[in-house]
C-alpha cells in the first residue's frame, strides 16, 4: 500500500489532478492561468489558517494592505512595523528574481521526473544559467527533506529496514596500466567515501542519513525509529548494537535476498533509484549535497505512486513553510567574494 502524503493533499483534502506537457503548455496558454493573481491564489494556499490573507513575515501581524510597486509588482504594508512583504517574503523563495510562472514552472519540471533531474536539462527548460538551475534545485531539495524533519518511523507491530551504501571517493586510474594502483587498498583511497545509511519502514516513509561509516549511524537509528519496531537488516556487523534495543531479523545476502521472512529489499530499491539518478542524471555525488541528493530520492521513492500534480503543490507548500535557505541564499555571491 503507498502512503499518502498530508502535504500533497488540496484543500478540503481534495486531491490535486495530475498533468503533463501538453497539459502545461495549454495552461501557459490561457490567461486565467498566468495572471498574476491566478499565481497569487496557486501560493496562497500555503497559509491555510489564514484563509490565503497575508500576515507580516516580520512581526507576525496580520493587519496589511496593498501596496503595489510602480510595475505592477504586488506587496503588502505592515500596520504594525511598516515594513513591506511579498507572497514570498520569509519562504524559501525569499529574494527571487526570476518570475512567479517561472518558479511554478520549474517545481513542475523537477516534480516531473522519477529519479532525479539534469541540471542542463533543467536549465534549458527555464532559459537560465546553469548556477541558477543549481541553486534552485537544491532549494527544492530542501524543501522535500523539510517533509521528513523530525520525523520517527515504526512503533508497535511496525516494520522497518535499513542498509547502507556508499558514495563519492572516486580515484581515478591512471593512463598507463603500469602507474596504476589498486584502489581497493586504503592507502589508496581519496577518504572522501561517504555511506548513505536509510531507514525504511513498510508502507510508510524513508529516512536517509549520511556517515562516515555504516558503525557510526547506531545512534541515529535509535533517534529515528521508534521502540517496538521489527527492524530488518543485512549480515553487516555493524548493526549487530541494534539488537540489544529492537526485534531484529537479520538476512545473509549470500544465501539469499529473502530468508525466513527477513529482508531489505525495501531499502535496496531506494539505492536503486539513488544509484540510477547518479548515473544517469548527476554522474557525481558526493561531499556536502551527498545527503541532499538522498534525501531528494527518499521523497521521490515515498511519493512514486502520487501524481506529479499533488507532487508539485505538496512542493510549493513546504516551499512556502520554509525559511529562506541558509546555505543557498547569495551561494555563488559567497563563493566569489572567497
Amino acid at each position: 500500500m503507498m502512503p499518502v502524503c498530508p502535504l500533497v493533499m488540496g484543500p478540503h483534502g481534495a486531491a490535486f489532478p495530475a498533468f503533463g506537457r501538453r497539459a502545461l503548455a495549454q495552461r501557459r496558454q490561457d490567461h486565467a492561468h498566468v495572471r498574476r493573481r491566478g499565481r497569487e491564489r496557486v501560493l496562497a494556499p500555503a497559509l491555510p489558517e489564514t484563509d490565503g490573507n497575508p500576515v507580516c513575515s516580520d512581526c507576525g501581524c496580520s493587519i496589511c494592505y496593498a501596496c503595489r510597486r510602480p510595475a505592477g509588482q504586488l506587496r503588502w504594508r505592515c500596520k504594525a512595523c511598516r515594513g513591506d512583504f511579498s507572497i514570498t517574503s520569509g519562504t524559501l523563495f525569499a529574494w527571487h528574481k526570476l518570475p512567479l510562472r517561472s518558479y511554478l514552472l520549474a517545481v513542475a519540471a523537477f516534480c516531473n521526473e522519477v529519479k532525479g533531474k539534469s541540471m542542463l536539462a533543467f536549465s534549458r527548460e527555464l532559459d537560465v544559467q546553469y548556477k541558477t538551475a543549481f541553486v534552485l534545485a537544491h532549494k527544492l531539495r530542501e524543501a522535500m527533506a523539510s517533509s521528513v524533519k523530525g520525523l520517527r518511523i515504526g512503533g508497535e507491530e511496525r516494520v522497518a529496514e535499513i542498509d547502507g551504501a556508499y558514495f563519492g571517493g572516486h580515484v581515478r586510474p591512471e593512463n598507463r596500466t603500469a602507474d596504476r594502483i589498486d584502489r581497493r587498498r586504503a592507502e589508496n583511497r581519496s577518504g572522501k567515501r561517504r555511506v548513505v545509511v536509510v531507514m525504511r519502514e513498510r508502507d510508510g516513509r524513508t529516512l536517509a542519513q549520511v556517515f562516515g561509516g555504516e558503525e557510526a549511524a547506531g545512534p541515529a537509528i535509535r533517534q529515528r525509529i521508534a521502540k517496538g519496531t521489527v527492524v530488518h537488516a543485512d549480515e553487516s556487523p555493524a548493526w549487530n548494537p541494534l539488537h540489544a534495543r529492537f526485534a531484529m531479523q537479520r538476512v545473509n545476502h549470500q544465501d539469499g535476498y529473502s530468508v525466513d521472512g527477513a529482508c531489505t529489499n525495501g531499502a535496496e530499491s531506494y539505492f536503486s533509484r539513488l544509484r540510477r539518478g547518479e548515473l544517469g542524471h548527476h554522474h557525481h555525488i558526493a561531499g556536502p549535497y551527498l545527503v541532499r541528493y538522498a534525501q531528494e530520492a527518499a521523497w521521490r521513492e515515498d511519493l512514486r505512486r502520487v501524481s506529479n500534480g499533488e507532487q508539485t503543490h505538496g512542493i510549493v507548500g513546504l516551499a512556502m513553510r520554509s525559511s529562506p535557505s541558509v546555505d543557498f541564499c547569495g551561494y555563488w555571491q559567497r563563493a566569489q567574494a572567497a
